[in-house]
């Protein structure tokens, strides 16, 4: 039987330090991923982990060849002093908010168009800002493990399927059939949804329904359209590429496209019909205190998206 763990004991409980590195363990999953987040070697990890299992006199993790799985003591010590460790986080950043000092380290991740056209110019604007700050922007159209790859702040559009992430909104994003003139002009403009069965769609397969799409007509009524498709992509940037190259016809979200509409490269169709408009989400790894870095971006990105 495992021996018990108490963490509020002056001679187990090790040095603070040793129990952050432990923390991080048990959150990012891995030796690794920890010694990212921390900024410092996997060696040294290691040594802060195994030093704590000596002051304790307990295994805190099961090592395996994928994964890093804390054992019953350690799920029990990380219960006990994750939120402690959070309110010594939270009260020294306070007191460093004082003297209006934001440091660290802020990674953040977001959809690859969106992170081109609009996250990486605020960044250079918030880095100006916090010189102090060290910041890491990865680009992805696919959803990250946040918790594994260590990152701090995610940007994710659309629907969020799982109701207990920690996220805020930023604001809301409209939807908008389009395509190129050169396309309009070699098959035609539809008029109704109904029209679309006949062009050729563009399937953004990372959507959960990229064929089925419900349009709202003015006097509230709706309609549902069931499509077929030749060409697919599971990347925004690249379906905003084949639609200006007139490849066929998509769904797109305004945000994106603002610029190719007044450009003229793209025109929207079926104006009059409204597809369900989407949210923008800062989206917060679970279970983590949220850093003065993080909750000072969201706050500045909200503002610079201006959105409703």
């Amino acid at each position: 039987m495992e021996d018990s763990v108490n963490p509020v004991t002056s001679k187990s409980t090790g040095d603070l330090n040793d129990l952050a590195v432990f923390a991080a363990v048990v959150e990012t999953g891995g030796f690794t991923a920890a010694a990212e987040r921390l900024g410092v070697t996997k060696a040294k990890v290691s040594v802060e982990v195994r030093r704590l299992e000596a002051a304790l006199g307990v295994s805190l993790f099961t090592r395996t060849t994928r994964r890093v799985v804390p054992t019953d003591a350690g799920r029990r010590l990380h219960q006990a002093c994750a939120p402690l460790l959070g309110g010594l986080a939270e009260a020294m950043e306070q007191v460093s908010g004082d003297h209006g000092a934001i440091a660290g380290t802020l990674k953040i991740a977001a959809p690859v168009d969106h992170m081109a056209q609009f996250l990486a110019t605020a960044t250079a604007e918030f880095a100006r800002h916090h010189p102090r700050l060290k910041i890491n922007l990865c680009a992805s159209d696919h959803i990250a493990d946040m918790v594994a790859e260590g990152i701090d702040l995610s940007i994710r559009f659309g629907w969020l399927r799982d109701s207990s992430q920690r996220a805020v909104k930023l604001g809301e994003f409209e939807q908008c059939v389009v395509a190129a003139p050169a396309y309009l002009q070699a098959h035609g403009t539809p008029q109704a949804p109904q029209a679309l069965i006949r062009h050729e769609w563009i399937a953004l397969t990372l959507l959960p329904t990229p064929l089925t799409w419900t349009f709202t007509a003015p006097d509230g009524q709706s309609e549902t359209v069931r499509l077929g498709s030749r060409v697919q992509t599971d990347s925004p940037a690249a379906l905003r590429s084949l639609l200006i190259g007139g490849a066929g016809v998509s769904v797109m979200e305004m945000l994106g496209i603002g610029d190719a509409l007044k450009s003229g490269q793209l025109q929207r169709l079926l104006p009059e019909w409204s597809l369900p408009r989407g949210g923008i989400y800062a989206v917060y790894p679970p279970g983590r205190h949220s850093p003065a870095s993080v909750r000072a971006f969201v706050e500045f990105y909200r503002a610079k998206l201006g959105l409703s």
